[in-house]
């Protein structure tokens, strides 16, 4: 059976603090399980996709509870593999007002950053399947899974499969390995249909500085620059967002062609309830759009509606549906759905 997607990278528990609390305010720490690639596969089963992650945990009790979740929102998780290693974590503190969020990793040497290379089976993992998607957290956890994430997209580019990489550039988490990053997400790049990244992911891949103080230009010339570089590239796509405060900002969603340039409105975000994984909801929804054969600029608007949304569910996944965001962009007012 057809797989419409693959997604490849660290599943994670995320540890965060109640409410607007600090870390270790008080006892009590809330657990969500999430990860870059098991967000958007969560969000593309609910939007009534086949997803799959393939990722390695540990053969303990927190690796099998995350498989478990993700199972329940409709993910194959066949290809995972167990190891004996730690799991990966992840700290949040939420912020408030001028007071930004805080995230504090603690991933080093897990299940998943110490995996070997050919720890899967890509020739297999990729049968029947439409999409790959991976994100350069990947490549910037470990020497090993920059590996991994070079042979899977090469893998998937033989085997005739899609690749979508979201650039995701994380300092903290390339650390040392920094001066690596632009030529590792370079190379994988070179593999990929769809791009998720602004003119400053690809100027920092690229190595050049635009001066153009005009942002709207700056951004076409730095996807031009990238279509000319990625030989595969059809896509580019990324969001804007303006932060008035931690707790209201605003949203608008761009989708580049090799031609045409196509971009929603800003949407306000109001009483944000949780804003990590809004941008692999975007992610998920430009996918969306595009294994439904939608208009570019249908995909990009059902995209950026589906950031939105994310900011109003707590954890990591986006949780809602198709209806769900067809109703945001009806922009029909409703407290309650009867």
């Amino acid at each position: 059976m057809t797989r419409s997607i693959l997604c490849f990278g660290e599943v994670l528990l995320r540890l965060s603090a109640p409410g607007k609390q600090l870390l270790l305010q008080t006892g009590g720490l809330e657990a969500h399980v999430g990860g870059a690639e098991a967000n958007v596969a969560v969000s593309l089963s609910r939007f009534g996709h086949k997803a799959a992650v393939v990722t390695s945990l540990p053969d303990n009790a927190l690796g099998h509870a995350c498989v478990g979740e993700l199972r329940r929102h409709g993910v194959d998780t066949d290809p995972v593999r167990f190891r004996d290693a730690r799991m990966g974590l992840y700290f949040l503190t939420h912020g408030a007002g001028q007071r930004p969020a805080e995230v504090l990793y603690d991933r080093a040497q897990s299940a998943f950053a110490t995996a070997p290379a050919d720890s899967y089976d890509w020739e297999t993992l990729l049968k029947d399947t439409q999409w790959l998607h991976v994100s350069g957290i990947t490549p910037a956890v470990s020497t090993e899974g920059a590996d991994s994430a070079l042979r899977a997209v090469k893998a998937a580019r033989a085997a005739n499969v899609k690749i979508s990489f979201d650039c995701n550039f994380r300092a903290r988490l390339w650390g040392s390995r920094s001066p690596q990053a632009p030529g590792i997400l370079s190379e994988i790049c070179q593999y990929a249909d769809l791009i998720f990244g602004d003119d400053r992911d690809i100027a920092f891949m690229l190595g050049f500085k635009s001066d153009d103080a005009n942002a709207t230009e700056r951004r076409r010339r730095a996807a031009a620059m990238a279509f000319e570089t990625f030989r595969s590239l059809k896509w580019i796509a990324y969001t804007e967002r303006t932060r008035h405060s931690v707790d209201t900002q605003q949203l608008a969603g761009t989708l580049h062609s090799a031609k045409e340039v196509f971009t929603t409105r800003p949407y306000p975000l109001q009483g944000i309830v949780d804003r990590i994984g809004a941008g692999d909801a975007f992610a998920a929804g430009i996918l969306h759009g595009l294994l439904k054969g939608m208009t570019p600029q249908g995909t990009v608007d059902f995209a950026t509606a589906a950031g939105c949304l994310k900011h109003t569910v707590p954890g990591d996944f986006n949780l809602l549906g198709v209806s769900d965001v067809e109703l945001f962009l009806s922009e029909v007012q409703t407290d309650v759905r009867r």
